[in-house]
């Protein structure tokens, strides 16, 4: 059987409201860059969270290998935000964020431009863009089989962004790592992926 992210009928709503959408099936193979492109308030973050296991769809299911993730264990599909001041403890010094679920060898680390005097600083003695290499690591444990990244170099500067793009798509591709890529950049997804699905 075929190694695969599975999204089948998926629907959403909050609450009574009405839809925020309905019947939404996607496919993500192991080693595939897939994106899916929509504009703001459509949703996308939303998915991203059922598809990480954060939140339940009121329809459908997802699987992974044919089979719901287990929420007992590392979660395989990995989300890294949009803003990662949000996804880390501010009590924490960098090395110990880092080291939460696994502890990456320097040369992933160099690979993502993290300094080792990084390390001991605080999250507010750091940039965005530095951050955000720590959170991309983070997420690249040697169980994640599916990283999702919703808009996650779209506060950064141009030449952050594309450091942090080629170091996770280069780590992606050799270790056969299914990767949705959820954003409004037409022309980075194009860069980047194997095929675009329009989610608006």
């Amino acid at each position: 059987m075929t190694m695969s992210l599975n999204a089948k009928q998926i629907g959403f709503q909050y609450g009574k409201g009405s839809w925020l959408f309905r019947n939404f099936n996607l496919t993500v193979e192991r080693g595939e860059i897939v994106g899916l492109l929509g504009p703001s308030g459509c949703g996308k973050t939303t998915l991203a969270r059922i598809l990480a296991g954060y939140e339940q769809p009121n329809e459908g299911a997802v699987t992974l290998d044919g089979k719901r993730p287990s929420m007992n264990d590392y979660y395989p599909i990995q989300l890294v935000w949009q803003h990662p001041e949000k996804s880390i403890n501010p009590r924490w010094r960098m090395k110990e964020i880092i080291n939460e679920g696994w502890e990456p060898s320097p040369e992933l680390l160099e690979s993502f431009g993290i300094q080792p005097e990084w390390m001991n600083r605080w999250p507010n003695e750091l940039s965005g863009g530095e951050l955000q290499r720590f959170c991309v690591v983070r997420a690249l444990g040697p169980k994640t089989e599916y990283l999702i990244a919703d808009e996650m170099t779209t506060m950064l500067d141009a030449v952050t962004q594309a450091q942090i793009w080629q170091a996770v798509t280069n780590h992606v591709k050799e270790r056969k790592i299914g990767m949705l890529i959820i954003s409004h950049e037409y022309a980075l997804m194009e860069r980047l992926c194997d095929r675009i699905i329009d989610f608006s």
